[in-house]
């Protein structure tokens, strides 16, 4: 079936504003990632694996995107919370997994709840919920939940390795929030 275009409509779409390079841009930019990512890390040393003394707390890195890797869609690193310690509080917009390497704690979680009317309205628990942790654990916290680690041993430093997806940033939803540092940071 033929369907008549007004042709004031077609004029329009060939209305000449300025030409660009785009897709020959991109083509060129793919081209050239595959070429950087042979030479990019299929395996990360321990030896070049960063500390970093973060508001979160102690950390270091074992996958980052700053770290040349192979790997483009989550950041993983050690955390440790010293004797009694807590991590700072924080929220993202992914969702985070941590394993519990060494040591015994909890985590309070401060869920959240959202609407999208004009804009994104987010409201978050006054009260914390609270999980129990040890050794040999897998914990998950839900996308935008505020949280916060604590080590529950008064003597020996707790160690979690956490993960979280980076692919959300190049959606447009950057959004991590600091809350409060991690005691000493």
């Amino acid at each position: 079936m033929s369907r008549v275009v007004d042709p004031r409509e077609r004029d329009r779409a060939h209305t000449e504003t300025r030409y660009v390079d785009f897709y020959a841009e991109a083509l060129k930019a793919s081209e050239q990632f595959r070429h950087d990512y042979e030479g990019r890390l299929n395996v990360v040393k321990s030896s070049q694996m960063p500390f970093e003394r973060s508001p979160d707390g102690l950390i270091r890195h074992i996958i980052n995107e700053k770290m040349d890797t192979k790997e483009c869609c989550i950041d993983i690193y050690m955390q440790f919370l010293p004797p009694a310690g807590a991590s700072g509080k924080h929220r993202h917009l992914s969702e985070e997994i941590f394993y519990v390497v060494e040591g015994q704690g909890y985590d309070l979680h401060w869920d959240v709840r959202f609407d999208c009317k004009d804009k994104f309205e987010w409201e978050w628990d006054a009260e914390p919920k609270r999980f129990e942790w040890k050794q040999g654990d897998f914990v998950y916290i839900p996308p935008y939940c505020a949280h916060k680690h604590f080590n529950a041993d008064a003597a020996n430093e707790a160690r979690i390795v956490v993960i979280n997806s980076r692919i959300l940033k190049p959606m447009g939803f950057d959004w991590f929030d600091q809350l409060e540092n991690a005691e000493g940071f």
